[in-house]
Order: structure tokens, then C-alpha cells, then sequence
């Protein structure tokens, strides 16, 4: 991503090699004095929650961020940071499995069930190993944009954006390795780049060669959903690129999704975020900022 890109250091309570989960062994790059350094600090997650956190790790993040870095915790990660009292009266989240402790445990937080991840400004969760990921990318695009975001998602072989605290649905499902689902692909991209046109079930089953019956089967192998509901998600995917990175107005974009009215743009996008369309360029547009 070039040189101006984020640079990464590994900090430690303890002397590595470390060794995490699945037997991997980590390397750390110094102790926890590298977070006086640190404009951003990931607690990735926590030995366990029944385990002790060290004094050292409940004043070190503490001190870092009341000297400006923003803190993050991954699943587990939420423990350490309620412990050094940056989850009092916040919002936050973790892995379900965790959820009951933690709230016992730290009554003084307001936990959010049922979302990806918070963003609380300063300090951020994430409910888990794979919502980590969704928080990173979410911090990538609130750092450089979402043409970065995208960009990096797409390394990933990951959504770009799976809005934590809104919906928690795949805007743009990536296409599972089974049976037949690469027959659609060639159709999956026309239809991608002509959202603006009528795209009926007999269209599409059409166009594929198959049966509107082997169409439902093929998608649903090929994406995990029907063709209506990856129709309407990817719509609402291309709305959402033209409320960040353009000024048209909403008439006009609703037809180029191909939703036909403002109404039914509205209706669908709400339907699927949870966020109006006013409320979701405010906060995202790259013209506006």
C-alpha cells in the first residue's frame, strides 16, 4: 500500500515467542512501552475470561489512550479493555459465547447484542475472530476512504463493508467454491454492470441456460441466496458506492440502481442497513468531506 501506509510493531506483556491459538507461534517486536508510540492499540483477545489481566496491561492501554491512540479489542480482546476501565459507560461488544461474563463481570458498560462491531470513537469492539476483520476494514475506510477499503476487501476475498451495529448482512456475497456455481459468474458480472435494467427471473434464466427452477439452485450454491435477494444486495452495494463518492441526486440514483423510484430505493436500503440515505451519505460521502 506504499510507504505512507499503516506501520505494525507487536507489543507484549510477556517475553515471545508466544504461542496463540492452533499452535502458532508469534514474535513480538518489544514490551508494552511500544504503546507510548502507538496512535492506534489492538488487544486481539484474551488468554481467557476467567484469567487475571495484569496490572502492566490495564495501565498501559489505559495511558495510551489518554494520551490520544485509539483503542481496539477483538472478541475476547473486550475483557483487557474493560478491565482498564475504558468500556465504563461505553458502549461495546463481544463474541457471543462471552457476552453473559462480560456484563457480569463489568456491569458499568452498556453491551450491544447482535452486531458486528461498535464504534465508540476512541474505543472500538468486535464481536469476534471474523467481525475483527470487519472492524479493521471499517477503521481502513474511516482512515483512507472507501476506494482503499475496497481495495483491501478485495485482497481479502472478503465484503468490503458489513455495517456493525446496523445489519449484519453480506452486501456482496463472494461466490462459494461448490458445484456449478461458476456458471454464473459471466452473468453475475453482466448483471452488475447493467443493475439499471430489468433483471425478471426468466431473464436470468435465460441468459444462464437453465430453468428458472436450476437458476434458484445455481444462485443459491453460487452466492448462498436467491437471485431477488442478490439482486436487491447488489443494488443496494451500488447505491451505496454512489452516495459516497457522488452528489446525484436520489431520483436519479435510485433509477441507475436499478430500483426504479426513490420509494423503493429507500424501502430496500433501510431494509438492508438499517440507515436511511440521508443519514448514510452524511456520514460516508468523500464529496461532502
Amino acid at each position: 500500500m506504499g510507504e505512507d501506509w499503516y506501520r505494525f510493531a507487536v507489543a507484549s506483556v510477556e517475553p515471545g515467542p508466544l504461542r496463540a491459538t492452533g499452535g502458532v507461534r508469534l514474535m513480538v517486536d518489544g514490551t508494552l512501552d511500544l504503546l507510548a508510540e502507538a496512535g492506534t492499540v489492538v488487544v486481539p483477545g484474551w488468554r481467557s475470561v476467567d484469567a487475571l489481566v495484569p496490572e502492566a496491561l490495564i495501565a498501559t492501554p489505559r495511558d495510551a489512550h489518554a494520551q490520544g491512540a485509539r483503542i481496539l479489542s477483538l472478541c475476547s480482546g473486550a475483557f483487557v479493555l474493560a478491565a482498564a476501565g475504558l468500556l465504563e459507560e461505553r458502549d461495546a461488544t463481544t463474541h457471543w459465547r462471552y457476552a453473559d461474563r462480560l456484563v457480569a463481570q463489568y456491569p458499568g458498560l452498556r453491551f450491544v447484542p447482535d452486531v458486528l462491531y461498535v464504534d465508540g470513537g476512541s474505543v472500538l469492539t468486535a464481536a469476534g475472530s471474523a467481525a475483527g476483520l470487519d472492524l479493521c476494514l471499517y477503521l481502513v475506510r474511516r482512515d483512507w476512504g472507501p476506494e482503499v477499503a475496497n481495495r483491501i476487501a478485495r485482497r481479502l476475498v472478503v465484503p468490503a463493508h458489513r455495517q456493525g451495529g446496523q445489519a449484519q448482512y453480506v452486501e456482496r456475497p463472494v461466490p462459494r467454491e461448490r458445484a456449478g456455481g461458476s456458471r454464473l459468474g459471466p452473468l453475475l458480472d453482466r448483471v452488475r454492470g447493467a443493475l439499471d435494467q430489468d433483471w425478471t427471473v426468466e431473464r436470468l434464466a435465460s441468459e444462464a441456460a437453465l430453468s428458472p427452477r436450476g437458476l434458484h439452485r445455481h444462485f443459491h450454491n453460487a452466492t448462498g441466496l436467491s437471485p431477488g435477494a442478490w439482486l436487491v444486495a447488489e443494488r443496494v452495494a451500488r447505491a451505496r458506492e454512489l452516495l459516497e463518492g457522488t452528489l446525484i441526486p436520489i431520483e436519479k440514483l435510485a433509477t441507475s440502481c436499478g430500483f426504479g423510484s426513490a420509494a423503493t430505493l429507500r424501502y430496500h436500503f433501510r431494509n438492508v442497513l438499517g440507515s436511511s440515505l440521508a443519514e448514510y451519505r452524511a456520514r460516508f460521502s468523500t464529496t461532502l468531506a
